[in-house]
């Protein structure tokens, strides 16, 4: 897909589902004074426009064409899809299944590749996804990768949509977990692994200030001019 110059660092945060990614990636912008980029969220604005508009979550072409043209734009914590606010929306079980069904379509990473690294912009960029470290941002100055068994993270889950107000059944999610690591780990496009040189933390038995913890560890140890940045603003 090729590759230019960035105009900003970037950190990239990576990781299957349930480990914490999203939050530690928010947390850590902050504290860096720095933007986020939810790429997940982009992935499942494509799969719910691609079942509202009757469009066949494996047909690669068309879901490509599709990406391509979609406008989604992120306005704080609101996510707008052909300007309608699909927040809520994009966050059921649902549309996790849908995103990881184009996601596994190469049309759809190919589309998508152009507006993540467009999102780089001063100071810097957090970048919170699947592959973030291994093909979009592989020349990132620190990677991340948080993991957890896939128990924790399935309880995890289960306790986020019931705070939310969302129906779910816990072996459900567990199963839908299951088969959507299977499917972005054996997927040919982009499959989901640690790069070689991330700080891989397994989340499993850590609270979020905990991770965080670990996480800004290694900004000090990989980048300490931009933790000594972030310390002075």
């Amino acid at each position: 897909m090729g590759s230019d110059a960035l105009p900003a660092p970037v950190i990239t945060v990576d990781g299957p589902s349930g480990t914490g990614k999203g939050t530690i990636a928010g947390r850590l912008a902050a504290l860096l004074g720095w933007h986020v980029l939810d790429t997940g969220a982009l992935y499942r604005c494509v799969g719910l426009a691609a079942v509202q508009r009757g469009v066949a979550l494996d047909d690669d072409a068309a879901l490509g064409n599709l990406a391509q043209a979609l406008s989604i734009r992120f306005d704080g914590e609101r996510v707008l899809l052909e300007g309608v606010d699909v927040s809520t929306e994009i966050r059921t079980a649902s549309a996790g299944e849908y995103a990881s069904r184009v996601a596994a379509q190469p049309a759809v990473r190919r589309s998508l590749w152009r507006l993540q690294r467009d999102a780089v912009r001063p100071p810097g960029l957090v970048a919170d996804g699947r592959d973030m470290g291994t093909v979009v941002f592989p020349e990132a100055p620190l990677k991340l990768y948080l993991d957890a068994s896939p128990q924790v993270r399935a309880d995890r889950r289960y306790k986020q949509l019931k705070d939310k107000g969302m129906d779910a059944n816990l072996s459900d999610l567990a199963r839908d977990l299951a088969e959507r690591d299977r499917r972005d780990r054996e997927r040919a496009a982009s499959p989901l692994r640690p790069a070689d040189d991330a700080v891989v933390i397994d989340t499993s038995g850590l609270g979020i200030n905990a991770v965080l913890a670990r996480v800004t560890d290694a900004v000090r140890d990989r980048l300490p001019d931009v933790w000594a940045d972030s310390a002075r603003a």
